[in-house]
Protein backbone atom coordinates (compact mmCIF):
# COMPACT_ATOMS: atom_id res chain seq x y z
CA UNK A 1 0.00 0.00 0.00
CA UNK A 2 1.09 3.10 -1.03
CA UNK A 3 2.67 5.99 1.92
CA UNK A 4 -0.12 7.82 3.50
CA UNK A 5 -0.17 11.27 4.17
CA UNK A 6 0.05 10.17 8.07
CA UNK A 7 3.78 8.87 7.32
CA UNK A 8 4.85 12.13 6.12
CA UNK A 9 3.60 14.38 9.28
CA UNK A 10 6.55 13.73 11.85
CA UNK A 11 9.21 14.41 8.98
CA UNK A 12 7.12 18.31 7.73
CA UNK A 13 8.13 21.85 9.51
CA UNK A 14 7.18 24.64 8.43
CA UNK A 15 10.01 26.70 8.49
CA UNK A 16 10.73 28.95 11.23
CA UNK A 17 11.92 32.73 11.99
CA UNK A 18 7.88 34.49 11.37
CA UNK A 19 6.10 35.47 14.43
CA UNK A 20 2.35 35.33 14.97
CA UNK A 21 0.38 38.29 13.30
CA UNK A 22 -1.09 40.79 16.61
CA UNK A 23 -3.88 42.03 14.06
CA UNK A 24 -5.29 39.02 11.45
CA UNK A 25 -7.41 41.15 9.70
CA UNK A 26 -7.26 39.40 6.66
CA UNK A 27 -9.85 36.60 7.87
CA UNK A 28 -11.97 39.02 9.62
CA UNK A 29 -14.31 39.82 6.52
CA UNK A 30 -13.99 36.22 5.34
CA UNK A 31 -14.87 34.47 8.65
CA UNK A 32 -18.12 33.19 6.96
CA UNK A 33 -16.67 31.84 4.07
CA UNK A 34 -15.67 28.29 3.14
CA UNK A 35 -14.42 28.50 -0.37
CA UNK A 36 -12.88 25.03 -1.56
CA UNK A 37 -9.83 24.32 -0.47
CA UNK A 38 -6.55 21.65 -0.67
CA UNK A 39 -4.64 19.49 1.53
CA UNK A 40 -1.00 19.52 1.88
CA UNK A 41 -0.65 16.51 1.47
CA UNK A 42 -1.40 16.21 -2.24
CA UNK A 43 1.07 18.62 -2.65
CA UNK A 44 3.81 16.92 -0.47
CA UNK A 45 3.53 13.94 -3.19
CA UNK A 46 3.91 16.30 -6.25
CA UNK A 47 7.09 18.37 -4.60
CA UNK A 48 8.77 14.83 -3.16
CA UNK A 49 8.61 13.89 -7.06
CA UNK A 50 10.42 16.32 -7.99
CA UNK A 51 12.91 16.01 -5.26
CA UNK A 52 11.58 18.98 -3.50
CA UNK A 53 10.43 19.38 0.30
CA UNK A 54 6.92 21.06 0.58
CA UNK A 55 7.95 22.12 4.23
CA UNK A 56 11.38 23.71 3.49
CA UNK A 57 10.62 27.05 2.34
CA UNK A 58 6.97 27.85 3.10
CA UNK A 59 7.01 31.22 1.06
CA UNK A 60 8.01 29.38 -1.92
CA UNK A 61 5.62 26.66 -1.24
CA UNK A 62 2.32 29.01 -0.78
CA UNK A 63 3.49 31.70 -3.55
CA UNK A 64 2.93 28.56 -5.94
CA UNK A 65 -0.13 27.21 -4.40
CA UNK A 66 -1.48 30.82 -5.03
CA UNK A 67 -0.82 30.99 -8.43
CA UNK A 68 -3.55 27.90 -8.90
CA UNK A 69 -6.57 30.05 -7.73
CA UNK A 70 -7.01 28.16 -4.69
CA UNK A 71 -8.09 30.44 -1.98
CA UNK A 72 -7.66 27.92 0.89
CA UNK A 73 -5.50 25.70 2.65
CA UNK A 74 -6.03 22.64 4.78
CA UNK A 75 -2.68 21.77 6.44
CA UNK A 76 -1.72 19.22 9.41
CA UNK A 77 -0.63 20.37 12.66
CA UNK A 78 1.31 18.25 15.38
CA UNK A 79 1.20 20.98 17.65
CA UNK A 80 0.84 24.80 18.35
CA UNK A 81 3.52 26.05 17.43
CA UNK A 82 3.16 25.36 13.52
CA UNK A 83 0.09 27.34 13.59
CA UNK A 84 2.14 30.52 14.85
CA UNK A 85 4.46 29.97 12.54
CA UNK A 86 2.39 29.20 9.41
CA UNK A 87 -0.01 32.36 9.91
CA UNK A 88 1.75 34.99 8.56
CA UNK A 89 2.28 33.23 5.54
CA UNK A 90 -1.74 32.85 4.90
CA UNK A 91 -1.64 36.73 5.41
CA UNK A 92 0.75 37.33 2.76
CA UNK A 93 -0.94 35.02 0.03
CA UNK A 94 -4.18 36.02 1.38
CA UNK A 95 -5.50 32.13 1.89
CA UNK A 96 -8.46 31.38 4.81
CA UNK A 97 -7.97 28.14 6.62
CA UNK A 98 -11.62 26.57 7.14
CA UNK A 99 -10.48 23.30 8.17
CA UNK A 100 -6.92 21.76 9.60
CA UNK A 101 -5.98 17.80 9.98
CA UNK A 102 -4.50 17.08 13.29
CA UNK A 103 -2.38 13.97 14.76
CA UNK A 104 -4.47 12.16 17.53
CA UNK A 105 -4.37 8.49 19.51
CA UNK A 106 -7.29 7.72 21.43
CA UNK A 107 -7.43 4.02 21.75
CA UNK A 108 -5.84 4.32 25.02
CA UNK A 109 -6.56 6.65 28.05
CA UNK A 110 -2.66 7.88 28.23
CA UNK A 111 -2.47 8.61 24.80
CA UNK A 112 -5.70 10.23 24.41
CA UNK A 113 -5.37 12.67 27.25
CA UNK A 114 -2.62 13.26 25.72
CA UNK A 115 -3.62 14.35 22.23
CA UNK A 116 -6.88 15.77 23.38
CA UNK A 117 -4.39 18.25 25.42
CA UNK A 118 -2.68 19.04 22.08
CA UNK A 119 -5.43 19.25 19.76
CA UNK A 120 -7.06 21.91 22.09
CA UNK A 121 -3.87 24.12 22.19
CA UNK A 122 -4.00 23.62 18.65
CA UNK A 123 -7.43 25.22 18.13
CA UNK A 124 -6.87 28.08 20.42
CA UNK A 125 -3.62 28.93 18.31
CA UNK A 126 -6.37 29.10 15.22
CA UNK A 127 -8.77 31.44 16.75
CA UNK A 128 -7.49 34.05 14.59
CA UNK A 129 -7.59 32.05 11.18
CA UNK A 130 -11.08 31.66 12.22
CA UNK A 131 -10.96 27.97 11.45
CA UNK A 132 -14.41 25.70 11.73
CA UNK A 133 -13.15 22.31 11.15
CA UNK A 134 -10.67 19.92 12.68
CA UNK A 135 -10.05 17.15 11.04
CA UNK A 136 -8.60 13.82 12.81
CA UNK A 137 -7.98 10.19 11.71
CA UNK A 138 -7.30 8.48 14.94
CA UNK A 139 -4.00 6.69 14.77
CA UNK A 140 -3.79 2.79 13.95
CA UNK A 141 -2.04 0.51 16.83
CA UNK A 142 0.33 0.75 14.01
CA UNK A 143 0.88 2.47 10.60
CA UNK A 144 0.97 -0.23 7.53
CA UNK A 145 0.27 -3.26 9.93
CA UNK A 146 -2.47 -5.82 10.00
CA UNK A 147 -3.28 -5.01 13.66
CA UNK A 148 -6.90 -4.38 14.61
CA UNK A 149 -8.27 -2.85 17.78
CA UNK A 150 -10.04 -4.65 20.68
CA UNK A 151 -13.69 -3.88 21.09
CA UNK A 152 -12.66 -2.10 24.58
CA UNK A 153 -9.71 -0.01 22.10
CA UNK A 154 -13.03 0.96 20.19
CA UNK A 155 -15.27 2.14 23.11
CA UNK A 156 -11.93 3.87 24.69
CA UNK A 157 -11.09 5.40 21.19
CA UNK A 158 -15.25 6.34 20.66
CA UNK A 159 -15.63 7.80 24.19
CA UNK A 160 -12.37 10.11 23.92
CA UNK A 161 -13.34 11.53 20.09
CA UNK A 162 -16.79 12.26 21.66
CA UNK A 163 -14.75 14.09 24.54
CA UNK A 164 -12.82 15.82 22.55
CA UNK A 165 -15.70 17.03 20.19
CA UNK A 166 -17.73 18.40 22.75
CA UNK A 167 -14.28 20.42 24.00
CA UNK A 168 -13.92 22.11 20.75
CA UNK A 169 -17.78 22.63 20.01
CA UNK A 170 -17.48 24.74 23.14
CA UNK A 171 -14.26 26.94 21.05
CA UNK A 172 -17.12 27.09 18.02
CA UNK A 173 -15.15 24.56 16.11
CA UNK A 174 -16.53 20.99 14.82
CA UNK A 175 -14.58 18.31 14.91
CA UNK A 176 -14.66 15.90 12.03
CA UNK A 177 -13.82 11.88 11.60
CA UNK A 178 -11.33 10.82 8.96
CA UNK A 179 -10.68 7.17 7.88
CA UNK A 180 -8.13 5.71 5.40
CA UNK A 181 -8.38 2.32 4.49
CA UNK A 182 -7.39 0.66 7.72
CA UNK A 183 -10.91 1.44 9.55
CA UNK A 184 -12.86 -0.04 6.61
CA UNK A 185 -11.24 -3.68 7.17
CA UNK A 186 -13.18 -6.67 9.91
CA UNK A 187 -16.43 -5.14 8.66
CA UNK A 188 -15.36 -1.64 8.90
CA UNK A 189 -16.66 -2.20 12.41
CA UNK A 190 -14.02 0.71 13.62
CA UNK A 191 -15.41 3.03 11.05
CA UNK A 192 -19.14 2.57 12.18
CA UNK A 193 -18.47 2.33 16.15
CA UNK A 194 -16.79 5.69 15.38
CA UNK A 195 -20.19 7.47 14.29
CA UNK A 196 -22.46 5.23 16.35
CA UNK A 197 -21.27 5.57 19.70
CA UNK A 198 -20.84 8.84 19.60
CA UNK A 199 -22.92 12.19 19.61
CA UNK A 200 -23.78 13.53 16.10
CA UNK A 201 -23.38 16.79 18.16
CA UNK A 202 -20.28 16.26 18.72
CA UNK A 203 -18.56 14.68 16.19
CA UNK A 204 -19.43 14.73 12.43
CA UNK A 205 -17.47 12.73 9.19
CA UNK A 206 -14.79 13.87 7.12
CA UNK A 207 -15.55 11.46 4.17
CA UNK A 208 -12.46 10.90 2.88
CA UNK A 209 -14.23 9.22 -0.88
CA UNK A 210 -11.65 7.61 -2.16
CA UNK A 211 -10.09 5.92 1.03
CA UNK A 212 -13.67 4.69 1.58
CA UNK A 213 -13.67 3.45 -2.00
CA UNK A 214 -10.36 1.83 -1.79
CA UNK A 215 -10.41 0.20 1.64
CA UNK A 216 -14.19 -1.79 0.70
CA UNK A 217 -12.56 -3.19 -2.19
CA UNK A 218 -12.64 -0.56 -4.40
CA UNK A 219 -16.64 -0.51 -4.11
CA UNK A 220 -19.01 2.50 -5.55
CA UNK A 221 -21.57 0.40 -3.24
CA UNK A 222 -19.62 0.74 -0.07
CA UNK A 223 -18.96 4.26 -0.63
CA UNK A 224 -22.86 5.45 -1.35
CA UNK A 225 -24.22 3.17 1.09
CA UNK A 226 -21.97 5.01 3.74
CA UNK A 227 -23.41 8.42 2.37
CA UNK A 228 -26.98 6.58 2.78
CA UNK A 229 -25.99 5.59 6.43
CA UNK A 230 -24.23 8.70 7.57
CA UNK A 231 -24.72 11.32 4.75
CA UNK A 232 -26.53 14.28 7.53
CA UNK A 233 -22.97 13.94 8.98
CA UNK A 234 -20.81 14.83 6.48
CA UNK A 235 -19.08 18.40 7.50
CA UNK A 236 -16.48 17.77 4.69
CA UNK A 237 -15.07 15.57 1.66
CA UNK A 238 -11.11 14.77 0.23
CA UNK A 239 -11.77 14.29 -2.80
CA UNK A 240 -9.22 11.82 -4.78
CA UNK A 241 -10.19 10.49 -8.25
CA UNK A 242 -8.49 7.12 -9.88
CA UNK A 243 -8.87 5.39 -12.71
CA UNK A 244 -8.34 1.42 -12.70
CA UNK A 245 -7.28 2.04 -9.45
CA UNK A 246 -4.62 3.90 -9.41
CA UNK A 247 -4.44 7.31 -8.21
CA UNK A 248 -4.28 10.45 -10.72
CA UNK A 249 -2.54 13.47 -11.66
CA UNK A 250 -5.89 15.53 -11.92
CA UNK A 251 -9.34 15.44 -10.53
CA UNK A 252 -11.85 14.40 -13.39
CA UNK A 253 -13.91 11.45 -14.52
CA UNK A 254 -12.94 8.09 -13.32
CA UNK A 255 -13.34 5.34 -10.52
CA UNK A 256 -15.95 7.32 -8.89
CA UNK A 257 -18.87 8.74 -10.03
CA UNK A 258 -18.39 12.37 -7.88
CA UNK A 259 -21.20 13.79 -10.06
CA UNK A 260 -23.71 10.89 -8.88
CA UNK A 261 -21.95 11.96 -5.35
CA UNK A 262 -22.66 15.37 -5.40
CA UNK A 263 -26.43 15.02 -6.67
CA UNK A 264 -26.65 12.86 -3.43
CA UNK A 265 -25.28 14.81 -1.15
CA UNK A 266 -27.54 17.80 -2.74
CA UNK A 267 -30.85 16.07 -2.35
CA UNK A 268 -30.13 15.15 1.05
CA UNK A 269 -29.37 19.49 1.39
CA UNK A 270 -25.98 18.31 2.72
CA UNK A 271 -23.22 20.92 1.80
CA UNK A 272 -20.16 20.02 2.98
CA UNK A 273 -16.18 21.80 2.70
CA UNK A 274 -15.03 20.76 -0.08
CA UNK A 275 -11.07 20.09 -0.03
CA UNK A 276 -8.87 18.37 -2.81
CA UNK A 277 -7.04 15.85 -2.10
CA UNK A 278 -5.60 14.82 -5.48
CA UNK A 279 -2.28 12.63 -4.36
CA UNK A 280 0.13 10.95 -5.77
CA UNK A 281 1.53 7.36 -5.55
CA UNK A 282 3.91 5.52 -7.43
CA UNK A 283 2.09 4.19 -10.22
CA UNK A 284 0.12 7.70 -11.12
CA UNK A 285 1.25 9.22 -14.28
CA UNK A 286 3.85 11.93 -14.87
CA UNK A 287 3.10 14.90 -16.77
CA UNK A 288 2.63 18.13 -14.88
CA UNK A 289 3.64 19.89 -12.15
CA UNK A 290 1.59 20.29 -9.06
CA UNK A 291 0.31 24.24 -10.12
CA UNK A 292 -1.32 22.57 -13.58
CA UNK A 293 -2.61 20.13 -11.66
CA UNK A 294 -4.49 21.93 -9.56
CA UNK A 295 -5.65 24.40 -11.66
CA UNK A 296 -7.48 21.68 -13.91
CA UNK A 297 -8.66 20.28 -10.50
CA UNK A 298 -10.60 23.70 -10.21
CA UNK A 299 -12.29 23.52 -13.66
CA UNK A 300 -13.35 20.25 -13.23
CA UNK A 301 -14.87 20.45 -9.44
CA UNK A 302 -16.40 23.69 -10.69
CA UNK A 303 -18.24 21.28 -13.17
CA UNK A 304 -19.11 18.54 -10.79
CA UNK A 305 -19.91 20.40 -7.48
CA UNK A 306 -21.26 24.37 -9.02
CA UNK A 307 -18.85 26.10 -6.74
Amino acid sequence: MSTNRRQFLNTIAVSAGAALLAEPAWTQSKAAAMPVSCNQYSWITFFAREGRDWGANPDVSLSEYASTGLKAYEPAFNNAGEVTKLLPYLKKYNLLMPSVYVNTSLHKSDEADKSIESVLAIADALKPAATKIIVTNPNPIKWGSDLNKSDAELSEQAQNMDKLGSALKSKGMTLAYHTHDVELRAAAREFHHMLLATDPKNVSLCLDVHWVYRGSGNSQIALFDIIKLYGKRIVELHIRQSKGGIWQETFSEGDIDYVRLAKNLKDISVKPHLVLEQCLEKASPNTMNAVAAHKIDLVYLQKVFGV
